[in-house]
């Protein structure tokens, strides 16, 4: 054995190719051990693409794999199965088949990865995932806890809950991972009646079921149960993560309950998340802001200094922008640009919407210039619809609509639509009547549209049209919002 296997964390990997090159078919124990040993310190895709070359091509396991093996084969399709394309790890196990004795002895590990690649696939129910169902069942792994958990959270993952129900009540000795993925899987569903009742049955719920079912209501926007189930979890002796904190802030948001948000910070601070985990701030920060309070805000901000990253700033720059704050979301990215953060899409949409709401508008144009031309962002619909609200608000109708006639990107009915109430604002009935048969031709079925038309026509005294309009609403049965009275 080579003396490279004690410094199996100071390896160059393109050892391992001259390693392979002069082994060549022969394959000991040792030998796997060492490959076993390089492949885990060597996480990236190419060293994984370079043994699975190997092990094809050579044979090593043409006439024996042993428990060893089988755990090289293992660490590949869980490694595949963690990347961008983790359908890739059943085509590890198909070479695995095919180039590989036919007494392979595959464990529950094997397919739980395998599973678990499946889980990632938008289709429901997938075939691949059924077809490994079925293997689970021929390999003798039909009851095994591990294995059993994975395939409801694949069902779950893809929302097919009866199939996730059938495969939880077939597990004879359910453990806390299997309770808790049953749990998750539902609340992440929006199922939250049967997650909660799943939930009250489970023997010792643990912070990983606790956090996913404040998730699953804060999703609903059950904001008090998120909170409440928040507060019995503390009352219990069960204690927050990380998680449980990022999972829970929505709830308070939604709420205003800036008091219970001043609380959940002090309590992010007695524990340490605040300075653990920069996801907490950016939350803390964001939290604030929603409340109303931006000096607790700008607080957080500040205090955090080097941790900062850049959803750091875009939440303290989206702060100030929607509180009306434009001047300062400016100075903010100014201070960006000197700091050497470099602004993104999102960045730059909560600039260009602090300028709109505030009706800077040449400070605006010269923003969205330096998105396209300095920084390479490449313009969303959302971007130009800030752009047209931006010139709408102030008078500049035309320009607005010239805009929309240059967009290179797709021009939705809302862009349309922000048009359209710039054009109320102003008293631009001829080009709302044009931007009204534009956003016809995308979508009849909101009745606001017709509404604001019809007003704008009533305002200017053309009552004839506004009467049309209203017929028109009734005629496409379009929906119209409800009101409501603050009395």
């Amino acid at each position: 054995m080579p003396r490279l296997i004690n410094k199996q964390y100071s390896v160059p990997f393109h050892l391992l190719r001259l390693y392979l090159l002069k082994r060549g078919s022969h394959c000991t124990p040792d030998h796997e051990r060492y490959l076993i040993s390089l492949l885990r310190h060597h996480p990236l895709r190419r060293p994984s693409l370079q043994l699975h070359s190997h092990l094809v091509t050579s044979g090593l396991h043409r006439h024996h794999v042993s428990r060893r093996g089988i755990l090289l084969w293992n660490t590949l399709i869980y490694r595949y199965s963690l990347g961008s394309f983790p359908f890739e790890s059943l085509q590890i196990y198909q070479h695995m088949l095919s180039f590989c004795t036919s007494d392979l002895p595959t464990d529950s590990f094997t397919f739980s990865f395998l599973i678990k690649a499946c889980s990632s696939s938008a289709s429901s129910p997938s075939p691949a995932g059924l077809q490994l169902h079925s293997l689970v069942l021929k390999n003798g792994f039909a009851f095994h806890i591990y294995v059993h958990t994975a395939l409801l959270g694949m069902y779950s993952a893809r929302g097919a809950i009866s199939d996730a129900c059938k495969a939880f009540d077939e597990i004879p000795d359910k453990n806390s991972v299997s309770w808790n993925a049953m749990v998750t899987g539902l609340a992440k569903l929006g199922e939250m009646q049967m997650a909660k009742s799943l939930f009250v049955r489970m023997p010792n719920p643990n912070v990983i079921s606790w956090t996913g079912l404040i998730d699953g209501y804060t999703r609903v926007r059950n904001s008090e149960e998120a909170l409440s189930l928040f507060r019995g979890m503390v009352t219990r002796g069960i204690s927050p993560s990380e998680i449980t904190v990022l999972a829970v802030i929505p709830a308070i948001f939604h709420l205003g309950a800036l008091d219970m948000g001043e609380t959940l910070h002090a309590y992010c601070m007695k524990l340490g998340f605040d300075l653990l985990d920069v996801r907490v701030e950016n939350s803390l920060i964001d939290m604030y802001a929603r409340c109303g309070s931006v000096e607790n805000a700008v607080l957080k901000f500040d205090e955090m200094r080097e941790r900062r990253n850049l959803v750091s700033w875009t939440s303290i720059l989206t702060c100030f922008g929607m509180h009306g704050m434009a001047k300062e979301a400016v100075l903010i990215f100014e201070r960006m640009g000197r700091e050497n953060m470099k602004p993104n899409r999102v960045t730059f949409l909560s600039l260009l919407s602090a300028c709109s709401h505030s009706g800077l508008v040449e400070e605006g144009v010269r923003f969205f210039r330096l998105m396209v031309d300095e920084h390479g962002v490449e313009p969303e619909t959302k971007h130009y619809s800030c752009l047209i609200d931006m010139l709408g608000r102030t008078g500049r109708l035309a320009e607005a609509e010239e805009m929309i006639g240059r967009m290179p990107v797709e021009v939705n009915v809302i862009v349309w639509r922000t048009l359209l109430g710039c054009c109320s604002k102003h008293g631009e009935v001829e080009m709302a009547w044009r931007v009204m048969r534009r956003i016809m031709e995308l979508e009849r079925g909101y009745g606001g549209d017709y509404v604001v038309l019809s007003n704008l026509l009533t305002e200017v005294g053309r009552f004839a049209e506004a009467e049309t309009v209203r017929r028109f609403l009734d005629e496409n049965n379009a929906v119209k919002d409800t009101g409501l009275s603050l009395t």
